[in-house]
């Protein structure tokens, strides 16, 4: 007999293992895996979701055993995604955005977010993403007012775990307890010289030719301080040169750089322009001297207006939707 046409049509079954995947698969196993593969360590990975690191490596087997594909493929310290692990990873991700948009979404149906949010960040910050993304938050929320304030990045973590500011922009080489961490950007710090110095426009320089050169310092460029690994860059190379002009400020010491003073650590990406214009010049070695990422931090323990929990929603569906060797 034919079908009544009134009548709905159910819909094909699934094959068994898709439809285990869609009713038993974890969803904490995917977020642990999406951890590991943002911060490409297992260990690191631990550390950010607070659990051991047997029990992040055991949810990694359980996702694996589940899905009955191999994800990640270790070279000692190291890994590698397999092609499964990278169509994973993808699929985690967006399946993560949309669930931290989800609370938000419907709380903001109700009513508009209204409020002020004091963030703090250290100087010049240079990022395309970072500024399309405050320019999606103001369209999607535009009365929430921002205030921002530059401080040094030791200022920033004070006020923070001090809860006087909501978010903070920061170099943060040691791990606050109280503090939540996440990397925005990945900076590569090179030398350059100004084109008032003696070395520029040399393209026959080795580090050799830098180890007497006097030096333009970050004030928190010393041990224990957040750029403590250019000073022991340059006590491992064996450079002899003083520091003869410093500050806490990036554009400052672009500009003392410039003026001839010294050679000087700065981001690559930032004085990308500045090269180009024949203002500043690249100095060896040439793979650069140090890796320092920019964090975004806020007090885990800290209470939040509407406004204040949309930024930090915002900034965390940022992260993890964008590969961060794509945000500078």
């Amino acid at each position: 007999m034919a079908n009544n046409q009134d009548e709905p049509l159910s819909p094909a079954p699934l094959p068994d293992g898709r439809r285990f995947l869609n009713d038993r698969l974890d969803w904490n196993l995917l977020r642990t895996y999406l951890v590991i593969v943002q911060e490409g360590s297992v260990s690191r990975a631990a550390a950010r979701l607070h659990l051991t690191q047997p029990a992040v490596s055991q949810a990694l087997k359980r996702l694996e055993e589940q899905l009955d594909r191999g994800l990640i493929i270790r070279r000692g310290p190291r890994f590698a995604l397999t092609e499964a692990g990278e169509e994973v990873a993808r699929i985690a991700s967006d399946l993560y955005g949309n669930v931290s948009r989800l609370g938000a979404a419907l709380e903001r149906s109700t009513e508009t977010v209204v409020g002020k949010v004091r963030m703090l960040t250290i100087s010049r910050i240079q990022s395309r993403c970072y500024d399309d993304f405050l320019a999606d938050f103001h369209r999607r929320f535009p009365r929430v007012e921002l205030e921002i304030d530059v401080m040094r990045s030791s200022d920033i973590i004070s006020s923070l775990l001090q809860k006087t500011a909501t978010l903070g922009l920061a170099l943060c080489r040691i791990p606050q307890p109280k503090l939540e961490q996440r990397v925005l950007l990945q900076q590569r710090y090179a030398f350059f010289c100004g084109r008032r110095h003696p070395l520029f426009g040399r393209s026959d320089l080795s580090l050799a030719d830098l180890q007497g050169e006097n030096f333009v310092s970050f004030t928190s460029d010393q041990i224990g301080g957040s750029l403590s690994p250019l000073t022991i860059f340059r006590d491992q190379q064996g450079f002899t040169g003083r520091i003869v002009a410093s500050s806490p400020s990036l554009e400052e010491i672009r500009r003392l750089v410039g003026a001839g003073y010294g050679i000087g650590c700065l981001p690559q990406h930032v004085v990308t322009d500045d090269v180009a214009a024949g203002e500043l010049w690249r100095l060896p070695p040439g793979e650069g001297v140090a890796d320092v990422d920019v964090h975004l931090l806020w007090h885990r323990e800290q209470r939040m207006t509407q406004a204040e929990t949309a930024l930090l929603e915002g900034f965390q569906h940022l992260l993890a939707t964008t590969e961060v060797t794509a945000r500078l």
